[in-house]
C-alpha cells in the first residue's frame, strides 16, 4: 500500500564519482541470463567509459527469481555503504509483486541514485514515496549495450544525471532508431544501428512556464499501480505543481487502450494536478508488431490524438511537450524522478536538474 499523509519532498542523493562501485540488479526481469551479449557490453561501458565498478547480485542474471529474492538485492545494494549507485540491467513485467516486500526505512536511510526505467518505474515511484530523487532512463542492456556504440545525446544525459548536480537544458535528438535487431545474433553488434530523421518535439497548451518536481514514468506500468493500490498517493493533491512525464512501450499499446489510462487518471482527478506534460516519442516498432513507415506514422498520430482528447477533458490548461526522447526510445535523455523540471512554454526549452 501507499503510505499514509503527505509525502516527504523528494531530495537528491549523493552522486558516485569515478572509481566508486555500482550496483547492477535485475529487479524485474534475469534477461541477463538469456541475453548476455548485450548484457556484457553495458557492463564493459560502465566501465570503460564511465569509470564505474559494477557489482553483481545473485538475481542479476537468474531468470525466474522469486520477488523476495529481487527484494534482498535491493536492500543489500541500498545497506552496502561502498555501493554508491544502483543501475537496472533492463525491465519486465512484474516488479510490482516486489513493492510489498521492500524496508521502506531501510532504503529510506540509505539514499542512492537509482537509475532504470519501463517495469522500474515501481521503484522509482516507490523511491519519489521515501522522498529520494530517483532516474528514468539509461538501463545496462539497453542504452549502455547499444550495438555500435552509445548514443552520443544518451551517454551524455547518463553522465550528467550520474556524476553532476545542477540544471541541464534538453535537446531533441535529430536522428532516432526505430526499427530493433536480433540481441542473441553476434552479428547485431557488429555495426551501428539505422537511424532516421526525427522531427524534434512538438509544444501544445498555453504558452507559459511551469517548474516542478518529475513524476510519472512508463504509462502502462502506471496503470497496473494504480490498478493494485500501489506507492501512488491517495490523496491527488500530493502531485500538485509537479511536471508528468509518460511513456509507452514496445508493447504498442492501443490509442484507445491510452486514451482509457489517461481518462481514468482523469477521473480520479490526477491529471489536472500537473501543470505540464512530457509526452514521450512513442514506440512505433517491435517484433511482434513490425510496422511499416506508414504504419508507424499513424501508431504516433493516434496515439497524440488519444492523449490530447484526454487532456482536453481533464485538463485542459496543461502546457505539453510532444515526442521527448524520453522512455523507450533510442537516444534517450535521463528523466530525474522527484527532481527538478523546467518546462518553458515561452521559450521552447526544458530544464532538468540532475
Amino acid at each position: 500500500m501507499t503510505p499514509s499523509g503527505s509525502p516527504p519532498v523528494p531530495v537528491y542523493p549523493p552522486k558516485p564519482r569515478p572509481g566508486d562501485r555500482i550496483a547492477v540488479l535485475s529487479p524485474s526481469s534475469g534477461l541477463p541470463g538469456l541475453l548476455p551479449l548485450p548484457y556484457e557490453l553495458g557492463l564493459a561501458r560502465l566501465e570503460k567509459e564511465f569509470g564505474l565498478v559494477p557489482v553483481e547480485y545473485p538475481t542479476t542474471r537468474k531468470m525466474g527469481s522469486t520477488p523476495r529474492e529481487r527484494a534482498d538485492d535491493i536492500h543489500a545494494a541500498f545497506a552496502d555503504p561502498t555501493v554508491r549507485a544502483v543501475i537496472a540491467t533492463i525491465g519486465g513485467d512484474d516488479q510490482i509483486t516486489v513493492l510489498p516486500l521492500l524496508d521502506r526505512e531501510l532504503i529510506r536511510a540509505n539514499p542512492k541514485p537509482f537509475i532504470g526505467y519501463s517495469d522500474n518505474t515501481n521503484l522509482l515511484a516507490f523511491l519519489w514515496n521515501c522522498g529520494i530523487v530517483g532516474y528514468h532512463g539509461a538501463s545496462v542492456m539497453c542504452e549502455l549495450g547499444r550495438p555500435g556504440s552509445m548514443a552520443p545525446l544518451t551517454a551524455e544525459s547518463l553522465r550528467a544525471a550520474l556524476f553532476t548536480s545542477g540544471p541541464c537544458e534538453l535537446r531533441p535528438a535529430d536522428r532516432v532508431r526505430v526499427v530493433d535487431r536480433d540481441w542473441a545474433d553476434p552479428a547485431t553488434f557488429a555495426a551501428e544501428p539505422e537511424t532516421l530523421p526525427a522531427a524534434g518535439w512538438s509544444w501544445a497548451g498555453p504558452q507559459r512556464v511551469v517548474e516542478g518536481r518529475g513524476w510519472g514514468g512508463n504509462l502502462e506500468i502506471l496503470s497496473w499501480m494504480l490498478m493494485a493500490d500501489l506507492e501512488i498517493q491517495r490523496d491527488p493533491a500530493a502531485y500538485d505543481g509537479c511536471v508528468l512525464f509518460l511513456e509507452t512501450s514496445e508493447e504498442l499499446p492501443s490509442a484507445t487502450e491510452v486514451f482509457r489510462i489517461l481518462r481514468n487518471m482523469g477521473e480520479r482527478g490526477l491529471l489536472r494536478r500537473f501543470p505540464a506534460l512530457l509526452w514521450g516519442r512513442p514506440k512505433t516498432w517491435s517484433f511482434e508488431r513490425p510496422l511499416d513507415a506508414e504504419g508507424q506514422a499513424r501508431y504516433a498520430r493516434e496515439q497524440r490524438e488519444a492523449v490530447e482528447r484526454a487532456l482536453a477533458v481533464y485538463a485542459p490548461d496543461t502546457v505539453v511537450v510532444f515526442d521527448v526522447d524520453l522512455g523507450h526510445t533510442d537516444p534517450q535523455s535521463v528523466i530525474p524522478y522527484g527532481g527538478l523540471i523546467r518546462v518553458d512554454g515561452v521559450a521552447r526549452r526544458i530544464v532538468v536538474t540532475y
